[in-house]
């Protein structure tokens, strides 16, 4: 790992620890973020952990470019990758059917396996919180297995129902509320997700696991859950 600082504005800097997505870099990334948050102290307005970076905004009435780098590179220079357990483990029920994830039967065809064998490997993994973005409490996670890795729709959907679950590439996530959206979707989920973001604390974080859990319609409508078709939404 080198670290690299890079100028993103007049107050920021974005600190490039790896140039490839790993789940193994989390470990080291989390840990940057709690040395720089504990260096910057009063000093600091945003950090923003991603998938090989982060970005740190600090107040430049106190302190100059140099001496912003100068923290940096004096909090990193000594890094250790965070403890394992450093992040939360989440449970997501997900109702894996056809009427709410038309992409079901195509990734499983492509991908040269069954519906059913297509859900329990999708939910065999602990897939890493990379990054939020996009929409609030929106977490970007992987690695999917290359063999269910799918492309992005050619034409994003205009309406794409809250609790979605999909795949885009080597990455799964889900929709946490009704937006726009061009990832194959394969299922949904109850978890109120914009919920939690709406109160300031998001429900995932960077640096947590997820794993998919496959429930019935029954326990799904149970939860609270929207039986709506998503085609019927598009």
């Amino acid at each position: 790992m080198r670290v690299r600082l890079e100028t993103a504005a007049m107050d920021a800097i974005t600190v490039r620890l790896f140039d490839t997505i790993n789940e193994d870099n989390m470990a080291w990334i989390i840990a940057a973020e709690r040395e720089l948050r504990q260096a910057f102290e009063g000093n600091l307005i945003d950090l923003t952990p991603s998938y090989t970076t982060l970005l740190l905004q600090y107040d430049c009435t106190r302190l100059s470019f140099c001496e912003a780098s100068s923290k940096i590179r004096h909090a990193l220079n000594h890094l250790t990758p965070a403890d394992t357990e450093y992040g939360r483990l989440h449970s997501i029920p997900v109702w894996y059917d056809e009427s709410v994830g038309p992409e079901l039967q195509r990734v499983a065809g492509s991908a040269g396996m069954s519906v059913e064998a297509l859900i329990r490997r999708h939910c065999e993994h602990d897939y890493c919180v990379f990054a939020l973005g996009f929409a609030p409490g929106y977490g970007f996670m992987g690695l999917v297995e290359e063999a269910l890795a799918t492309p992005r729709l050619a034409t994003p959907r205009k309406r794409v129902a809250a609790g979605s679950v999909g795949i885009a590439d080597r990455q799964t996530a889900i929709y946490p509320l009704l937006s726009p959206g061009g990832w194959n979707i394969l299922g949904r989920t109850a978890v109120p997700l914009f919920e939690y973001a709406r109160q300031g604390e998001p429900l995932l974080r960077p640096g947590d696991k997820v794993r998919f859990r496959a429930i019935s319609k029954a326990d799904f409508e149970a939860d609270g859950g929207d039986t709506t078709p998503l085609e019927e939404r598009a």
